[in-house]
């Protein structure tokens, strides 16, 4: 379950549902991150506020103590990752604390050209796109929806405040950059939940320029 901005533990919830997507066990060692805490780690280079909040979750979390009554309803909230044969929950979370305390020492630069390794941190790196796409050009979005992506993008204007365009316009030119072939655009596209092709005769990423430069105009007139 995905945990929400009011949850004791929402980043500890974010970090885990990094595991999800890579198997839901946790494999990292005291040496090195595993792939899901990696991935984590990769994206808030970008907010290390982040991991710091994490780690006070982490601690709040093993001094409560996992089972305890008190926290009972924030804990059911958090994803279920599995610990390795004979090792506890609470064990491999002071594993990644140890990694989160390393990373806030000194917290790297993030790497803008490297794409994401995870559909979890896909959509964590394009948090607009993943919700312009998955709300609007779901599977059959058109054209039992809409009647056009035209159609579908006026919506979009119409039904989100500003700050969601904006987000998606300063997601689009890296999105698009770091996917340089379309065979790439499109895997990564459908990974944030496209699942309408583009328009009669045009490319994916004419169409998404094309969009930015939509939500750019709107931007400019809509003030």
């Amino acid at each position: 379950m995905t945990a929400y901005s009011d949850d004791r533990f929402h980043e500890l919830g974010r970090l885990l549902g990094a595991y999800e997507w890579t198997g839901e066990v946790f494999d990292d060692t005291l040496e090195a991150p595993g792939r899901a805490l990696h991935s984590y780690l990769r994206t808030v280079a970008r907010t290390p506020e982040r991991a710091a909040a994490a780690v006070r979750e982490i601690d709040d979390l093993l001094e409560v103590g996992l089972f305890s009554d008190e926290i009972a309803d924030d804990v059911d909230l958090l994803p279920h990752i599995e610990p390795p044969r004979g090792a506890s929950v609470e064990e491999c979370l002071r594993i990644v604390r140890h990694h989160l305390v390393r990373f806030l020492h000194a917290p790297p630069a993030p790497d803008a050209a490297t794409p994401p390794q995870t559909e979890w941190e896909w959509r964590e790196r394009f948090p607009a796109l993943a919700h312009f796409f998955g709300a609007y050009f779901y599977q059959d979005s058109l054209p039992i929806e809409y009647t056009s992506h035209a159609e579908a993008m006026d919506d979009y204007l119409a039904g989100e405040p500003r700050e969601e365009w904006e987000e998606a316009a300063s997601e689009l030119p890296e999105f698009l950059s770091l996917n340089t072939s379309e065979d790439d655009l499109g895997d990564a596209a459908a990974i944030l939940g496209l699942r309408e092709p583009p328009p009669e005769g045009v490319s994916l990423r004419q169409w998404l320029t094309d969009v930015q430069g939509i939500i750019g105009h709107h931007l400019r007139t809509h003030g």
